[in-house]
């Protein structure tokens, strides 16, 4: 005995813990009571898919009937309402035989079986005020309501069936049949899809009869279809000799005879469950929480599992024997359904809580209708048949049934309407004689639209503007219109929010190809000029001005190329830091470089003159510490930058539509300007020195190409500042780069191009003949 209850406690371990530990976004409780399917025709549909529940009843102070202590409950099951609802209409719609140029929609209304909401509900459908605000014979939106579609409790269907009548109103249940309704009397704009039918009770009875059960319970609705159905069991039973231990009775408020509803209920171990699911629910949740075991349930319907944690592999019901009616399956349905989610109906307001719940989706932070972190491959088709069926039950197909039943009566009327009437540009044709007259002061708002209200005018008189920039509506004649969070972008047509897609800088872009390739282009050049200085080092033109500051300048530009191409791909930590400090450094080495030259070329022709100090600096070598000292400089400035304010990666969500852009910032705006501020300030100091020595003897003397290589420098990096700081996102990156590449040609090309002509295609010039001339 010990084993079995270890057995069934183990196995309700994964419930409890799910429970405990699963917290629910407050997004998963806020629901409204109705969404829209737009159409030329509108089919009201009236369907149970949640509910709110009290425990204690906190009564609310001002609203009567509403508790402070309500609780959502879902009933995801029923979903498959909606969707043969919907999958009907697209058919229809997609039928050019049927019902040609006119499309039909529908407005669902939830169900909460109470008398109240239901009738509210129902004057909500009829005026399209909503808000409580109900004026009989008026519908301020034109739209063309058709029929309404019920169910599945009979309470239901009579209590709207009543209201709709007053207005001639047809109407189409899809809950099982019911004598009550038939009465046409009462009902007479009333129509039931489902059939008049007895032969569940007898299949029931004929399997008591072969496992030679004769002592058996029922338990049934006390209601009038609950007498019929005593009424229709006993007969039977009498005739194949079975008896009954019992006959519970129960009422929606069942709970006021709770104790005496369990005697004698563990005298048989077979009970007949029969009867409507709305009115046995309470029931069979009290039945399924008790855990009665050794008893075989027999019914005919199917025990709804609200709550993911209700779910427990051998809860009472465990091994039922459930009787229904066998419907042919319909696989375009099973295809519809597999491919619905979230982003294909936005205004269905139950399909974002069940990916939420069960794929593990994430609500926006700012708009309870937008997910994100979805699974890609989501679908309803993989959920367990205890939570949502993909097979088409008797509901839905009485539901598909009803709707091309509307379908078809309104193409039948409308050819007889297009025989018998005269239609002389769209004039003189009533579409339907049941319709609710129609009388607007303005037009609907569509998607993508709010309402302004007009002054001096009365409510239902406005005007209708469009969302502003990256705000939605995804609901007609709304009063505001909701702002898409950061991380999405409104569609063109302002009716959805989309997330926005990861972007920067790739090596797979056109525009990160092309630099990539002119970096490496420029970078192998400047290894070519290495080899040809290399092979030619004992020829004047390269011994003239410093052979090895013009090696240390060349392989320093070989860097400065190499070095833009951390700008390009996505940003990291790591790439943000050494984009700015190699640049930094590479470009202190090469701009000190050319001061060095420039200072030894002006010191090399003023040594004839007198002066302790020139003969001291050429003695010592002194041009050859600018390159540390100017390099220690800007590594300074490099350390003070990267451990006060260092670069970071960054987005930028609004320059691109529909991408967010990731990027390196700065950092510290103060640090850049400064080591930017300091590669200038050397650029000007090196174009000085070459700009004193430009009138020195020229032959070999490369002061004039420093000085213009580095007003070329100067005036790229003057330009780029202002163009930085006008652009955003991929252009800004791009710019920086080019600057690189840029100001690096500069160096390259008016240093080290004109040497390059003289060894190459005019090697008579690189001689000493040549220099004693």
């Amino acid at each position: 005995m010990f084993s079995w209850i270890f057995i069934f406690w183990f196995l309700q371990i994964n419930k409890f813990v799910s429970a405990a530990n699963y917290i629910i976004s407050s997004c998963y409780y806020k629901i409204s009571e109705e969404f829209h399917h737009e159409g030329d025709v509108v089919i009201g549909a009236f369907l149970p898919l949640h509910t709110f529940h009290t425990g204690k009843k906190k009564p609310h102070s001002t609203i009567p009937y509403y508790y402070l202590d309500n609780k959502i409950q879902y009933n995801f099951k029923n979903y498959q309402y909606i969707l043969a609802l919907q999958f009907a209409i697209e058919e229809i719609n997609g039928n050019p035989n049927l019902l040609p140029n006119i499309s039909l929609g529908f407005d669902f209304y939830n169900v909460r079986f109470t008398g109240k909401y239901i009738l509210d509900i129902t004057f909500n459908w009829l005026t399209a005020l909503g808000d409580g605000n109900h004026i009989p014979n008026y519908n301020c939106k034109k739209r063309n309501f058709t029929a309404a579609l019920r169910g599945t409790s009979w309470i239901t269907s009579a209590q709207i069936g009543t209201l709709l009548q007053l207005f001639k109103f047809p109407q189409i249940t899809f809950g099982p049949y019911d004598l009550l309704l038939s009465d046409h009397g009462q009902y007479p704009s009333l129509y039931q899809m489902a059939p008049k039918d007895t032969s569940l009770s007898l299949a029931i009875v004929s399997l008591m009869v072969h496992f030679r059960w004769s002592w058996v319970g029922l338990i049934l609705p006390d209601d009038h279809k609950g007498n019929k159905i005593l009424s229709d069991f006993r007969e039977e039973m009498e005739r194949k000799d079975i008896c009954l231990a019992f006959v519970k009775m129960t009422s929606e408020t069942w709970t006021s005879y709770f104790y005496k509803f369990w005697e004698n209920i563990d005298e048989t171990n077979v009970t007949i469950i029969y009867g409507d699911i709305d009115s046995l629910e309470g029931v069979m949740r009290n039945i399924e929480q008790r855990l009665l075991t050794w008893n075989i349930w027999i019914m005919n319907i199917e025990h709804h599992v609200i709550d993911r944690a209700d779910y427990f592999m051998l809860d009472s019901f465990h091994g039922s024997l459930i009787f229904k009616h066998h419907y042919r399956e319909n696989f375009e349905f099973t295809k519809f359904i597999q491919r619905v989610n979230p982003n294909k109906y936005p205004e269905d307001i139950y399909l974002p809580k069940l990916w939420y719940l069960f794929f593990k989706c994430s609500f926006s932070a700012t708009n309870c209708h937008v997910l994100e972190n979805c699974q890609t491959n989501a679908s309803l088709d993989v959920f367990p048949r205890h939570i949502f069926d993909v097979a088409m039950n008797a509901e839905s197909t009485s539901i598909y049934n009803g709707v091309y039943a509307v379908a078809h009566s309104l193409h039948e009327m409308r050819l007889q309407q297009l025989q018998m009437q005269p239609y002389e540009n769209g004039k003189g044709m009533v579409f339907f004689p049941w319709q609710i007259p129609q009388s607007v002061c303005s037009e609907s708002c569509g998607l993508g639209f709010r309402k302004v209200t007009m002054k001096g005018k009365a409510i239902c008189c406005y005007k209708c503007t469009p969302c502003a920039v990256n705000e939605i509506s995804n609901e007609t004649d709304v009063d505001q219109c909701v702002k898409c969070p950061e991380s999405h972008y409104a569609n063109t047509e302002k009716s959805n929010c989309f997330q926005k897609s990861v972007s920067f800088l790739a090596y797979e872009d056109p525009l990160g190809m092309v630099l990539v390739s002119i970096a490496l282009c420029l970078s192998t050049l400047t290894v070519f000029v290495i080899g040809i200085f290399v092979k030619h080092r004992e020829t004047p033109i390269v011994k003239a001005n410093n052979r090895a500051l013009s090696y240390i300048l060349l392989v320093t530009l070989t860097f400065c190329f190499l070095c833009s191409l951390n700008f390009i791909g996505k940003p990291t930590t790591a790439a943000c830091i050494l984009q700015q400090t190699t640049f930094a450094v590479a470009f202190t080495v090469a701009l000190a470089t050319v001061l060095a030259k420039a200072i030894t070329v002006v010191l090399a022709f003023k040594v004839s003159f007198p002066g302790r100090m020139v003969r001291w600096l050429m003695i010592s070598r002194g041009p050859n510490y600018i390159i540390p000292i100017c390099t220690l400089i800007q590594l300074l400035l490099c350390g003070i930058w990267m451990a006060t304010s260092p670069p970071f990666i960054d987005q930028d969500a609004h320059t691109e539509y529909g991408h967010i852009i990731i990027l390196c910032n700065k950092g510290s705006a103060v640090a850049f300007h400064s080591v930017l501020g300091y590669l200038c300030f050397m650029a000007l100091g090196s174009y000085a020195m070459a700009f004193l020595s430009r009138n020195l003897p020229d032959t070999f003397n490369e002061s004039k190409f420093l000085s213009f290589s580095m007003l070329v420098f100067f005036c790229v990096w003057i330009t780029f500042l202002p163009v930085y700081h006008s652009t955003k996102g991929k252009v800004m990156v791009a710019m920086e780069i080019f600057s690189i590449l840029a100001s690096s040609t500069a160096l390259l090309a008016f240093i080290f191009g004109p040497k390059c002509y003289i060894i190459l295609l005019r090697p008579d010039k690189n001689s000493f003949n040549h220099i004693r001339k």
